[in-house]
């Protein structure tokens, strides 16, 4: 009887805990989230007020301030013509936005870098899928509060364990521009980038379906990172999407061009992906905490292990992202991991939808080159330029559609 009643006791604790994280999470993502911070754009007002509240959390937590101005790193970007770019951009002068930076100093030889981006799209910038024409705020629950969330949680729980690694958090800005927060800390590093042991990235975690379908990137970069994720996979009951390759659509890939081991976390597409649709009241908050747990286990697991291995991954041997002045106008689903690009979305108007390429097509070919995967597809448009015509091959269903597109 007595068992019973401290079973039940420590179930209980365990729910309020359960409940109490739950709550937290959603305070932190109902205000990133809020119209108040009108999108979250790049250098805009909205961005500065998440910057302020993101260092207020990371005083809270006790994290020292590691930018070059407290927690703050002040980066300045000069946009770049894009012919092909929706919104109009003013490209003489330059955007100045700021990443947010957090320390845990454990005295160790090595440094773990925990990241997100909180950036969005503000009105509905370069990237929105949003059709209407009513000018609406995009604010960018699961893209990326979300991820910002479990960043905060994880300096939480973080604090006092695991000793032998320091910590470096970091809310990046400017990711939907391009990667621009990441890119510029990796080049006016806040450490010693010699010191960083491996980066853990989290974009997009704020929609884990029922099956707890999760993507993991960059699970080929290290030597330990594959068995490792497998097992936490398995222990904690999550379908595992591998993505070997350290290049991918979000921050960590600028740690990767850096030689570092890294993770990125993705609980998957949806239909509100950069529109105004993507709200705190869609975000699966369970499920973040699911993910956290993951995260945490690997932490975990890795904190003894001293510096680990770091490799080069297959068809990534050229310290470069393919470059490429053309793009069909898609979204591609970045949890698929078959043959070719499956496409989650096409931008009305574009290349991709003029030459009736339709949401849910499988691109396997494009002129003479065979697109295996993402970055097949990336190399493949760096073979064209605009006026360009080529032919596509698309998987639609069982059958194989060829159109032309020009770019």
């Amino acid at each position: 009887m007595k068992n019973s009643i401290k079973l039940l006791g420590l179930l209980l604790l365990i729910s309020v805990t359960f409940s109490g994280l739950a709550q937290t999470m959603q305070d932190d993502m109902e205000y990133l989230a809020s119209d108040k911070l009108e999108g979250r754009e790049f250098g805009s007002h909205g961005a500065l007020v998440a910057s302020k509240y993101i260092s207020k959390r990371f005083k809270k937590l006790g994290l020292e301030p590691k930018g070059t101005d407290g927690y703050f790193q002040e980066l300045s970007v000069k946009p770049r013509y894009n012919p092909h770019a929706k919104v109009p951009v003013d490209t003489s002068k330059a955007i100045i936005g700021r990443n947010v930076i957090g320390y845990i100093d454990n005295g160790a030889a090595t440094t773990v870098i925990i990241g997100a981006h909180y950036d969005h799209l503000g009105f509905g910038a370069e990237g929105s899928l949003y059709e209407g024409d009513e000018k609406l705020i995009h604010n960018g629950a699961d893209d990326n509060a979300s991820g910002v969330t479990v960043m905060l949680q994880l300096a939480d729980w973080i604090r006092g364990q695991y000793p032998h690694n320091n910590y470096l958090f970091i809310a990046f800005s400017g990711e939907e521009k391009g990667l621009w927060g990441s890119s510029w800390f990796t080049k006016n590093p806040t450490i010693d980038l010699a010191t960083i042991n491996y980066m853990i990235n989290m974009d997009m975690v704020g929609r884990l379906d029922a099956e707890k379908n999760l993507a993991v990137y960059g699970t080929g970069t290290s030597p330990i990172w594959h068995s490792l994720i497998e097992g936490i996979g398995k222990d904690q009951g999550f379908i595992v999407k591998y993505h070997p390759g350290g290049i991918g659509p979000s921050d960590h890939t600028s740690f990767y061009l850096k030689d570092m081991p890294v993770l990125h976390f993705f609980t998957g597409q949806h239909a509100d992906y950069h529109k105004p649709s993507d709200d705190f009241d869609k975000i699966n908050y369970d499920g973040m905490i699911e993910v956290q747990s993951f995260i945490e286990s690997v932490i975990a697991q890795v904190d003894s292990k001293g510096k680990i291995e770091f490799i080069k991954t297959k068809d990534e041997d050229s310290k470069k992202a393919p470059k490429y002045s053309v793009t069909l106008g898609v979204i591609p689903d970045y949890m698929y991991d078959g043959k070719g690009m499956l496409i989650s979305g096409v931008k009305e108007g574009r290349a991709a939808d003029k030459a009736g390429i339709i949401n849910g097509d499988i691109v396997i070919k494009m002129g003479d080159v065979e697109v295996r995967d993402m970055m097949a597809y990336m190399e493949a448009l760096g073979k064209f330029k605009k006026g360009d015509k080529v032919k596509v091959i698309v998987k639609r269903g069982e059958e194989k559609v060829e159109v032309e597109v020009e770019f």
